[in-house]
C-alpha cells in the first residue's frame, strides 16, 4: 500500500522551496536540497567558517528555506510550519533519501543536470518510492531513460503552478513504464491530500495549460501589434470582461515574469513546426525588453511601469512609457450589461467593432489550436478545460467557451474567414451534436467519439448547483436556501449579494434551525460563493443608522444575536464551512457552531472597527469564550491576558491569511478541521455533522462567563489611550476601543465576576447601537460602501 508520510525536494528555488512549504503545510516533513557552494561569502569569512561547515555547505538551500518566511504571498499557512522543511545538500544528504517516500526534483529545465540528479537518486532511493519532476515541458520519457526498472515504474511527471499553495492545477504526466498503480494513486493524492485539481496530461512540449496559454498570449501579442492596439487597451478586454483574471494578459506577463514566460515560449518552438512554430516565435521588442531586464514586478518595470501612484504602458513600438487606456466601445458597454460570462462573450465576439474584432482574433485562433490538440495533448476536452481553468484562472475553458459562443455560429465565422476547423469537430457538428458538453437531470456530460459521457466527479465533490436542479430545495427566500445534501445532512446556503447577512438570511437561519431538530441529523452552512461571507449588510445599517431608525436596528441586531443563539444551542450539531473571506457577520456565523470546517484558504476576522462599529451579533462574546476555551482544564490562567487577546484581536481587526492562522487566532480550536481541497470542504463538513450524530451530540449547557470587569477595563483603555498620545489612532478611534473594551470587560462588575450570555450580548447590542448613531461611524460606513476602503477619521 503506497503511503506519503515523508518527501524530499531537490532543488530549493522559488519553486522547489514553495513546494516544500506546501507539503510541510499538510503535514509532511520534507528534506530540501541543493548544491554546496563552491566559495565563501565574505560575511562566512569573517566568521572564520571554512567549505566544510555544514552552515556554509546548507547555505543555498537554508537560506531558500528562510526566505519563505518573508515572501509574499506567503507560502506557508502558518510560519510555524517551517519547523517541517530541513535544509540540506546534494554531496551530503543524498543518501537520506532512502527514508523518504516521494522525491521531487525541482532543479534547472536542463535535461542533462536531470538526468545526473536521477542517476544520483536512482542509487540512494528505497525501492516502491515515487520519484517526480516539476518539469514544465522536458520530456518525462527522455528523463526516466536508463534508470533502473523499479525507478521508471514508479517515475512521472507532477507540474505544479507557481506559487504552489494557492495555483490549483497539478498536471500528472505518466512515462511508458510508469505503472499504472503509481499513476491513480499520485492523482488520488493529488487531489485528497495535496488539495489539487489534477489532469493527467501526456507527454508532450509544455503539457496542456502552458501549451494552450502560451500560445494564447502570443496571439494576442501579435494582434496587439496587427491591429494597432495598446497594452492597456489589450488588458482592459481579456480580463474579468470574458471570465479571465484581473491580471489578463499584460499584467499576468508582468507577474510570471517576461525571462519565464521567453523560455517556455522557446521550450514549444524547438520542437514544433509549420504555422505552430511562427506563433511560438517571441516578438522582437519583448527579446530587447529581456535584454534591458525589464522582465515585470521581480525588476520593478515590464508592460507596465509604476510611477508614484498612476500605472503607466509600455508602447512596443517606442518602448516609452505612456498613460494606460482602456478600449471603451459600444460592445464592450453593452457586454456589461449581460449576465454572466457566456452572455458578456456572446455580446463581444459577434460584434464588428475594434472590441470585437480583437476579441474574435484572439479566441478564435485559440478555439482551433485546442481542438487540434485533442487527443495529442490530453484524451478529453474536460482535461483541457480543467487545466486552463485550475492553471491560468479562467473562468472557462476553452470547449466551454466555444459552447458559449455558440459552436455553429463560431465554427461557420471561421471558414468564411478561410479558418481549417479540425475534422472532428465538423464531425461531431455533422451528427447532430452541437455543444462539447450538455446538461441533463442535474447532470454534465461531454461530447467524446460520437457520443455525449459522464463527467466523473471524485465523490468528495459536492456540487451544489448540480445538486438543486435534481433535487430541489426544502425552501428559499432572497438571501439563503435550505438544501437537501444526502444522508440526512442538510445545508443552508447564503446567496445574497455578497453572501452579506440581512434579515431574509437571519429568517432564513431561524428556519433551517427548526427543521433540522425535527427532521435532520444535522446542519452545514456553507457555500460556493466568491467568499464564504463578507459580513451584515452595511448598506442597509447605514440606511437605518441615517434615518435615526435605531429602534428598528435594535430589532435586527436582537435577531441576529438570537439567531447566533439558536446555532449554538440547537439540538442538532450545526458544522460552519467558511472558506475565502469570512468577515465580521460571516465570522460571527462561524464561532457558536458545534463544529468549523474551514477550507485552508479562509481569510477569518472580525473587522467591524474598520467601519466604526464593533462585532453586534455575538462576535466579542463567542471569541472570548473560544479563547477561554482553550484553556487547560484545572490549570489557573490569567483572565486579563485572555481579555487583552481578544481585545487586541478585534481592534486591530486582524484577519487570519490561512484557515491555520485561524487557529492559531482562536477562531478555530483544536477540535474544528481545515479541508486543504476546497472543492471537498461541503463533503468535509458533512463527514463532521454525522460524526457528531454518530457520537450521540449534545448542544453545549449554557454556564456563566467569567469577566475582568472594572480594573480589567481599565487595563485595556491604557493601551488604546498611549496609542492616541503616539498619534497612531483619532479620538475616534479611542472612543471605538473604549465601547469595545467595556464590553469585553463585562462592563461595572468586580473583577472575576461570572456573568451569564445574555448579559454580555445586551453590553455588545448597546454598545454597536451607541456607535452605529454616530456621525464619524457613518462617514466611515459610506467611505467603505463608496471605496471599498477604510476611513482614517
Amino acid at each position: 500500500m503506497q503511503q506519503i508520510k515523508k518527501a524530499a525536494v531537490l532543488g530549493s528555488g522559488v519553486m522547489g522551496s514553495g513546494i516544500a512549504a506546501h507539503l510541510a503545510n499538510i503535514g509532511i516533513p520534507t528534506l530540501l536540497l541543493d548544491i554546496a557552494p563552491r566559495e565563501l561569502t565574505d560575511a562566512e569569512k569573517a566568521k572564520g567558517l571554512t567549505l566544510e561547515n555544514k552552515a556554509v555547505r546548507n547555505r543555498i538551500s537554508e537560506g531558500n528555506r528562510q526566505k519563505l518566511l518573508k515572501q509574499k504571498p506567503a507560502p506557508l499557512t502558518s510560519k510555524k510550519n517551517i519547523a517541517l522543511i530541513e535544509a540540506g545538500n546534494f554531496e551530503d544528504d543524498m543518501e537520506r533519501l532512502k527514508d523518504v517516500d516521494w522525491i521531487i526534483e525541482v532543479v534547472v529545465e536542463n535535461l542533462s543536470i536531470k538526468k545526473q540528479i536521477f542517476e544520483k537518486v536512482d542509487q540512494h532511493r528505497k525501492p516502491g518510492s515515487i520519484v517526480s519532476s516539476n518539469t514544465s515541458g522536458i520530456s518525462v520519457e527522455a528523463m526516466s531513460e536508463g534508470r533502473s526498472e523499479d525507478f521508471q515504474k514508479h517515475f512521472l511527471g507532477t507540474h505544479f503552478f507557481n506559487p504552489p499553495r494557492y495555483l490549483k492545477l497539478l498536471e500528472v504526466i505518466p512515462a511508458k513504464k510508469t505503472s499504472s498503480e503509481v499513476l491513480s494513486f499520485m492523482k488520488q493524492f493529488g487531489e485528497d491530500v495535496l488539495g489539487k485539481g489534477v489532469v493527467e496530461a501526456k507527454d508532450t512540449p509544455n503539457f496542456i495549460a502552458n501549451r494552450i496559454g502560451t500560445y494564447g498570449l502570443l496571439v494576442t501579442v501579435q494582434e496587439m501589434l496587427k491591429g494597432g492596439y495598446s497594452v492597456g487597451e489589450v488588458d482592459s478586454i481579456t480580463g474579468p470582461l470574458i471570465g479571465r483574471p484581473k491580471s489578463a494578459t499584460f499584467r499576468t506577463l508582468d507577474v510570471v515574469g517576461l525571462d519565464t514566460f521567453i523560455h517556455v515560449a522557446n521550450n514549444v518552438y524547438d520542437q514544433v513546426v509549420g504555422k505552430e512554430k511562427e506563433v511560438f516565435e517571441v516578438p522582437d521588442f519583448m527579446r530587447v525588453m529581456q535584454e534591458k531586464g525589464w522582465l515585470g514586478s521581480k525588476t520593478g518595470q515590464g508592460f507596465f511601469l509604476k510611477k508614484g501612484k498612476e500605472i503607466l504602458e509600455l508602447n512596443p513600438e517606442t518602448l516609452e512609457y505612456g498613460p494606460r487606456q482602456k478600449l471603451k466601445t459600444a460592445s464592450t458597454e453593452l457586454a456589461k450589461q449581460e449576465k454572466g460570462t457566456a452572455g458578456k462573450l456572446k455580446a463581444l465576439v459577434y460584434s464588428d467593432d475594434r472590441s470585437g474584432q480583437l476579441l474574435w482574433n484572439i479566441l478564435s485562433p485559440a478555439l482551433l489550436y485546442s481542438a487540434q490538440l485533442h487527443g495529442e495533448i490530453a484524451d478529453d476536452v474536460t482535461a483541457i478545460d480543467r487545466a486552463m481553468k485550475w492553471g491560468f484562472g479562467w473562468e472557462l475553458g476553452p470547449f466551454e467557451t466555444w459552447d458559449a459562443i455558440g459552436v455553429e455560429k463560431s465554427v461557420r465565422k471561421m471558414e468564411e474567414a478561410g479558418e481549417e476547423v479540425p475534422a472532428w469537430v465538423k464531425e461531431m457538428l455533422e451528427k447532430g451534436f452541437n455543444s462539447f458538453y450538455k446538461e441533463e437531470e442535474g447532470q454534465k456530460y461531454f461530447y467524446h467519439n460520437g457520443e455525449y459521457r459522464l463527467i466523473e466527479e471524485n465523490p468528495k465533490v459536492i456540487n451544489l448547483k448540480q445538486l438543486k436542479k435534481q433535487k430541489g430545495v426544502i425552501k428559499k427566500n432572497t438571501g439563503a436556501s435550505l438544501v437537501d445534501i444526502g444522508d440526512g445532512v442538510a445545508l443552508l446556503e447564503f446567496h445574497s449579494q455578497s453572501n452579506a447577512i440581512g434579515l431574509d438570511i437571519i429568517q432564513m437561519i431561524n428556519f433551517a434551525v427548526d427543521e433540522v431538530e425535527q427532521k435532520y441529523k444535522g446542519l452545514v452552512i456553507g457555500n460556493q460563493g466568491k467568499n464564504f461571507c463578507v459580513g451584515a449588510n452595511l448598506g442597509m445599517i447605514l440606511m437605518e443608522a441615517q434615518d435615526d431608525n435605531i429602534y428598528e436596528l435594535d430589532m435586527v441586531v436582537r435577531h441576529f444575536q438570537n439567531a447566533m443563539m439558536k446555532i449554538k444551542y440547537s439540538s442538532k450539531p450545526v458544522v460552519a464551512a467558511p472558506f475565502g473571506m469570512t468577515l465580521g457577520g460571516g465570522a460571527e456565523v462561524c464561532l457558536p457552531a458545534a463544529h468549523i470546517q474551514a477550507s485552508s484558504e479562509t481569510y477569518m476576522g472580525l473587522v467591524e472597527v474598520g467601519v466604526g462599529l464593533i462585532p453586534g451579533g455575538s462576535g466579542n462574546k463567542e471569541l472570548y469564550l473560544k479563547h477561554l476555551e482553550s484553556m487547560p482544564n484545572g490549570v489557573e490562567f490569567d483572565l486579563q491576558k485572555v481579555a487583552n487577546k481578544v481585545f487586541e484581536s478585534i481592534a486591530m481587526a486582524k484577519v487570519s491569511t490561512s484557515g491555520e492562522e485561524a487557529r492559531d487566532n482562536n477562531f478555530l480550536n483544536l477540535a474544528d478541521g481545515i479541508s486543504v481541497n476546497g472543492d471537498h470542504l461541503l463533503y468535509d463538513a458533512k463527514q463532521a455533522v454525522l460524526a457528531l450524530h454518530e457520537k450521540g451530540y449534545k448542544p453545549p449547557v449554557r454556564k456563566k462567563v467569567p469577566v475582568v470587569g472594572e480594573t480589567g477595563y481599565a487595563t485595556l483603555l491604557l493601551g488604546a489611550q498611549a496609542m492616541l498620545y503616539s498619534g497612531y489612532i483619532s479620538e475616534h478611534d479611542l472612543k471605538i476601543a473604549k465601547k469595545l473594551a467595556y464590553v469585553i470587560a463585562g462592563g461595572k462588575v468586580p473583577y472575576g465576576t461570572e456573568v451569564d450570555e445574555q448579559y454580555l450580548l445586551d453590553l455588545e447590542r448597546e454598545a454597536f447601537l451607541s456607535l452605529v448613531a454616530e456621525p464619524k461611524s457613518q462617514q466611515r460606513m459610506q467611505h467603505m460602501l463608496l471605496k471599498g476602503k477604510p476611513l482614517r477619521n
